[in-house]
Parts: structure tokens; C-alpha cells; sequence
């Protein structure tokens, strides 16, 4: 039986040696990477338990997870808060059991209502599952042009009307211009805006694996921005926003497709377009890009409450929140919502 013990945000050594088996780990993802613990409990405040399995002096796998408590969204332990990927990462079924035993343990000793395992395929047939979200992952050909006849043609055409529009983009240095056009833009969907000093302390984290890509104007003025990660051969668009004029001018299309094109003059072959709700205008429009949806397995071992929780905008017991949260002003709204939003994860 492998031996589990806890990686702590201080300890650099098991951290370098935690992010050397994720990177060699044909099922681990960008948010296995050890740089989250650091995030979640510097920016957010949550407590963390960073489960690590060794066998022969060599790991053989990892579990992230976080504690997050809530009046108003509920008491969990997840792997992993603010990532659409997470779960167990293990070399043979005994170490993710292992692994799975001790977070069980975790849960019931903090007294949770539930833990959450969130992974790209289903691990448990008999555990409660949340069958809501899919994520859209295609791969990226090695020629230019063959990426851009691969897209649709109706969405094509509005790559090519961006083009025509005279869209530039670029790489930012900072965050500013995305988190301009992402607060405005969430605010117009009813939902809180995750706080400025995240996404800087993922630019800082991260560095390279983290970028901004900003799409203007023929005037210079931002239309739409992305916040992306860089993980092995993989590009995954995360964080999103746009000005209202953007649909009209193509941008949102044009976004990716420039963040596609450099993608492929890097050599990656993984586009990750990320989560979405099936039946929202996001899984439709990556749906028009061509990508098929592939079921996200996300698996609940359930303790004070009778069913999987759903807190998310689909739920219409938020129906009057999020209408009472579009008509505040978007600086109150930036300010409240970091106080809100820490919990949704």
C-alpha cells in the first residue's frame, strides 16, 4: 500500500517533486499543477489538502482538494474549487483508492455535506454524479490553413469577417484590458466577478503557462480578451470578456481563431475549449466550431444532504439573484462580488 502524506504551500521541495509527476502524468491536467494550493489559500483564504501517494520512495499519485465553506452555497471538500478538471491522478487503481479512502476521511472529519471529485471520465458507476457539464477538446492540425477549413463554414465566415473588420490581436503584459471587458461582461450575465488580484496572482504563478490575448479595433480599442493556460501540448481558453460591440464586429470568433493560429505555430495539437452547460449559447457556439461535447464525470460521496448540489446560474432559486445583481453598479458589483464568489468555486 503506497504511503499518503500532504504537500504544504511552504514546502518547495515536494512541490517541484509534486509537479514533475503531473507533468509526466498522462491523466493529470493544468489544475493538478501544485501552483493552485497557493492561489486557492493566498487569494481565497481556503484551506487546502494536498494528498500525496509514495511507494519505493517515488510518488505514484496525487489528489488536490479544498475546504470550502459557505452560509450561503454550502460545506465541501473539492477537487478541485475554480478548475473544471481535478479528481485522482495515480499510477494503478490501489494508489487511487488510496487516495480516495483518506479524502472520505478528510470529508468526514471536517464535517462537509459533501465531497467532490471532478474528472474527464467516471471513476465510480455507483456514486452520485452531476451530469450538467461537458467540456469540448479537439485537436489542433499542424497546418494554418488546415485549422481554419477544419472550422464550420457559417463560423468560418465569421472568422473571415473579423479579418475583414481589420482586428488585430495582442499579448498583454498585465491583466488590465481583460479584466476590464471580464467584470463588465459577467456583470451583464447577473453573476459576480472574481476579484483582479486572481488573475494577477495566476499571471505571477503561472508566468509563460498563463497569457492574456486581447482582440482590438481599428481605432486600438479592446473588443474582446482571453485569459488562457498553456499546459504540455495543450491550449485552454479559460477566462473571457468582451465589449457589447464586439458580436457585431466578430471579435469573440476572431479571438479564437488568433489564439488557434498561434497556437499551432507553437507545435501544440490540443485545443481545449473548457466547460459549459449543455443548452447555454456557450455550448452552442463551441458546438458550431465544430467540437463534439464529452460528458464531464463530476462524483459526489453525499453526507449531510440527499442529492447533488446545484449551485450554479441554471438553478432557478438564483433566478432573482442574478436579475438583482445585473442592475447594481458594476463598481459596487467588482467589489461585492470577490466576497461572493470565493465560495462558488
Amino acid at each position: 500500500m503506497p504511503t499518503i502524506e500532504r504537500l504544504h504551500a511552504g514546502d518547495a521541495r515536494l512541490a517541484a517533486a509534486w509537479d514533475e509527476y503531473v507533468m509526466a502524468s498522462p491523466g493529470a491536467t493544468f489544475f493538478h499543477r501544485s501552483g493552485w494550493q497557493r492561489i486557492l489559500e493566498q487569494v481565497f483564504g481556503h484551506r487546502t489538502h494536498y494528498l500525496l501517494a509514495s511507494h519505493d520512495n517515488r510518488i505514484r499519485g496525487v489528489l488536490p482538494l479544498a475546504h470550502v465553506k459557505s452560509l450561503l452555497f454550502g460545506n465541501a471538500l473539492t477537487s478541485l474549487p475554480f478548475a473544471v478538471y481535478g479528481g485522482v491522478v495515480a499510477d494503478d487503481e490501489a494508489t487511487a483508492l488510496a487516495l480516495e479512502t483518506e479524502a472520505e476521511r478528510i470529508a468526514r472529519e471536517l464535517g462537509v455535506q459533501h465531497l467532490e471529485l471532478r474528472h474527464l471520465s467516471k471513476r465510480h458507476a455507483d456514486w452520485p454524479a452531476q451530469d450538467l457539464y461537458v467540456t469540448f477538446r479537439k485537436a489542433i492540425l499542424p497546418d494554418e490553413e488546415a485549422n481554419l477549413l477544419a472550422i464550420p463554414r457559417k463560423q468560418r465566415a465569421m472568422v473571415r469577417k473579423g479579418i475583414k473588420n481589420e482586428l488585430k490581436s495582442e499579448v498583454d503584459p498585465g491583466v488590465e484590458r481583460f479584466f476590464a471587458l471580464y467584470a463588465d461582461n459577467v456583470h451583464r450575465h447577473g453573476t459576480p466577478a472574481l476579484p483582479r488580484r486572481y488573475f494577477e496572482a495566476l499571471r505571477r504563478e503561472f508566468g509563460a503557462d498563463c497569457e492574456v490575448l486581447t482582440v482590438t479595433g481599428k481605432q486600438g480599442q479592446p473588443l474582446s480578451s482571453v485569459l488562457t493556460f498553456y499546459f504540455r501540448n495543450e491550449v485552454l481558453p479559460y477566462y473571457a470578456g468582451d465589449d457589447f460591440a464586439a458580436r457585431e464586429l466578430a471579435a469573440n470568433d476572431f479571438k479564437y481563431w488568433e489564439l488557434m493560429r498561434r497556437a499551432c505555430g507553437r507545435g501544440l495539437t490540443l485545443f481545449d475549449y473548457g466547460r459549459s452547460k449543455q443548452g447555454t449559447g456557450p455550448y452552442a457556439f463551441k458546438k458550431n466550431w465544430g467540437f463534439e461535447p464529452q460528458p464531464l464525470s463530476y462524483e459526489y460521496r453525499l453526507y449531510k444532504r440527499d442529492a447533488v448540489p446545484q449551485n450554479n446560474p441554471a438553478n432557478a432559486k438564483y433566478k432573482l439573484m442574478i436579475e438583482t445583481w445585473r442592475k447594481l453598479p458594476l463598481g459596487f458589483a467588482n467589489w461585492l462580488g470577490p466576497y461572493v464568489v470565493r465560495s462558488l468555486g
